[in-house]
């Protein structure tokens, strides 16, 4: 087994719980924040939606400016961020699965002008950038569906609203 296996087969089970996250989010409340300092909930959703292309797309390059991969506009509704989710990912599965493991092993840098974001392994920038940056924003999201008072679904186990 090629080792991107193991990440396109991780992503698409995790896109699953980030569909079941994302669709709890109310369309009339994607303005809605919990502090002025905080994305609103729909910014939010957005950025974790578009998440797999962008590092994808980034991950094809050994040397990147992460400004040339932008998001497309953000829709106005949750069905719509929903289908670009849909997308999304389907889009990340293409591009990832032209990574064989050299290519995984091979260091890739990722800079904002002269500032180096990061410096590693595809694979890691793919553990760390592309899985683990959208789990933790998909966290913050089940707060603000706390917030909400909207049910939190199921994510890693029972929620307090669902078993």
């Amino acid at each position: 087994m090629a080792a991107i296996d193991a990440i396109l087969e991780e992503l698409s089970r995790e896109a699953d719980t980030t569909r079941r996250v994302i669709e709890r989010v109310p369309s009339d409340k994607l303005s809605w924040k919990p502090h002025q300092k905080s994305k609103t909930a729909g910014e939010l959703a957005w950025h974790i939606a578009t998440i797999p292309r962008r590092i994808a797309t980034l991950a094809q390059g050994d040397d990147v400016e992460v400004t040339s991969v932008k998001a497309p506009q953000m829709p106005e509704t949750t069905a719509g961020i929903l289908a670009e989710l849909e997308r999304q990912v389907a889009e990340a599965r293409e591009l990832l699965s032209r990574l064989d493991d050299s290519a995984l092993q091979r260091t890739t840098t990722l800079r904002r002008g002269d500032v180096k974001i990061f410096s590693g392994p595809k694979l890691a920038l793919l553990r760390i950038i592309m899985l683990n940056h959208a789990y933790h924003h998909r966290g913050q999201l089940s707060v603000y569906l706390r917030l909400l008072d909207v049910p939190v679904p199921p994510i890693y186990g029972p929620t307090a609203d669902e078993s």
